[in-house]
């Protein structure tokens, strides 16, 4: 893969006490992750982190290529850090991650905020791009993938909270046609598992309730005799009482990984299985490897395999020449999986995929947008359907914070990944609690906590 302006390898020492860093994070839970990463590299440097941007004399963007909102926003805010720059601010601007690799010609020829580059295979050459930009002026980029670079020697900074990610692999190997996570992280390399298992450890220690196992297409962990069934049965054994993971592939899940989640019962009854789409000819434009009845068996042995399992789902509408009866293929398909969720999306081009180079965006926004609105409209019928199960039962629920809606009332989650609110003065973030269901909307269910013998 490509690097421009190169940092010498082993640039890492930083003066002490350097400067103050705020790290801004965009997009998906790998990116949050990767900036927990970026924060510990920091601190051993002698960096000082602060949670308050006002003071950070040093202000680094950990960024997204993959979600249209996060490009939106960050675009928006280049701009304005651009303009403050043009003040006279002698702030160092530093962007970080997938976007940053994907477009870093383009970052630093648009935008003169913008002091340095820095992909998510060379974090470890912040401190010396931090030092340049501080001390010299100049501008560069560190954006060489590696094949090898998973960070597994460093833990994470957090702080204190309820879930803690932990990214298990890197990379993926699939190259979905729509996708350009291969070439802004790199092919798939994974973890040691003891070093997993070491990192939930050390959650459990620090009070965290739960635990989310992050990669692009965590079932093809790998790591000599350990695959992701394995890894899931190690991890469920350390005894943090709750394990997600996110995301799998359709095309490769293994059964026996079914039979994990079943017998151990921290493990959460809730499956990401992202569809796409619910048609054959796009599916094989989008280099999925799979066909929408393969997909439907795989759904129903799922749910008989865990009885009550949620399934939720990613689909993309607009694909490049999807026409009306290939997106009815979609929502046929969506109405006979009943997922529980789903995050629907417009179709969005992305630079240096293989659907940008050989399939023209030819499906009118308009189009693309109606598709979204009425597939969403459908998906919240389901959702209600599947949240009016829960009335009158009693659910154990693991408390995140207050409700966004009404700061009175807690906001929780099911084992299933849904929301539950209800008010109790004595409940604190963390608890894991029961909540008897009184009423339900199509994304949160509504109670009372309860008490139960025994």
């Amino acid at each position: 893969m490509t690097t421009t302006s190169p940092v010498a390898a082993g640039a890492q020492a930083a003066p002490k006490h350097a400067g103050k860093v705020h790290v801004q994070t965009y997009g998906c839970q790998m990116n949050e992750y990767d900036s927990e990463l970026v924060k510990t590299l920091l601190d051993k440097c002698g960096f000082e982190l602060t949670a308050d941007e006002r003071e950070a004399g040093i202000l680094l963007i950990n960024t997204c290529a993959v979600r249209e909102t996060a490009h939106t926003r960050i675009y928006a805010r280049l701009g304005d850090l651009t303009a403050e720059k043009k003040r006279g601010s002698g702030r160092v601007v530093g962007m970080l991650g997938c976007m940053s690799q994907n477009l870093q010609d383009e970052l630093l020829e648009k935008f003169p905020a913008v002091d340095f580059v820095c992909g998510p295979d060379s974090y470890r050459d912040l401190p010396g791009l931090i030092d340049r930009a501080r001390t010299g002026g100049e501008r560069g980029a560190a954006v060489e993938l590696s094949e090898y670079e998973t960070y597994e020697d460093i833990a994470p900074t957090r702080v204190e909270g309820v879930n803690g990610w932990i990214a298990i692999m890197r990379g993926c190997d699939k190259f979905c046609t729509f996708c350009v996570v291969p070439y802004t992280r790199g092919r798939e390399r994974s973890r040691d598992p003891q070093g997993i298992v070491d990192e939930t450890q050390r959650l459990v220690d620090a009070g965290y309730k739960q635990v989310t196992l992050l990669g692009q297409n965590v079932n093809s962990y790998r790591h000599d005799d350990t695959d992701f069934a394995a890894l899931m049965e190690r991890v469920a054994e350390v005894g943090i009482p709750r394990v997600r993971f996110t995301s799998p592939h359709p095309r490769d899940f293994p059964m026996h990984l079914l039979e994990v989640i079943a017998r151990h019962d921290n493990l959460c009854k809730q499956i990401h299985l992202p569809l796409q789409s619910g048609n054959d000819r796009v599916l094989r434009k989008m280099n999925r490897k799979y066909t929408r009845d393969e997909f439907l068996a795989l759904a129903e042995r799922i749910r008989e395999t865990i009885p009550g399992v949620a399934l939720s789902t990613d689909i993309i509408c607009g694909f490049p020449g999807e026409t009306d009866a290939e997106y009815e293929d979609t929502v046929d398909l969506v109405r006979r999986v009943a997922f529980e969720s789903a995050y629907t999306f417009k179709y969005s081009e992305r630079k240096g995929t293989i659907a940008a180079k050989l399939h023209a965006d030819d499906v009118p926004e308009a189009v693309k947008s109606e598709r979204v609105t009425n597939l969403v409209r459908i998906q919240r019928e389901i959702q209600h359907r599947w949240n009016r199960r829960f009335l009158g039962k009693t659910m154990r629920v693991l408390v995140e914070g207050t409700s966004k809606k009404d700061p009175t009332m807690w906001r929780a989650r099911t084992d299933h990944n849904v929301i539950a609110v209800f008010r109790d003065p004595a409940i604190r973030v963390g608890d894991l609690c029961d909540v008897r269901v009184d009423e339900v909307t199509p994304n949160t269910l509504i109670g009372e906590r309860v008490e139960i013998d025994g």
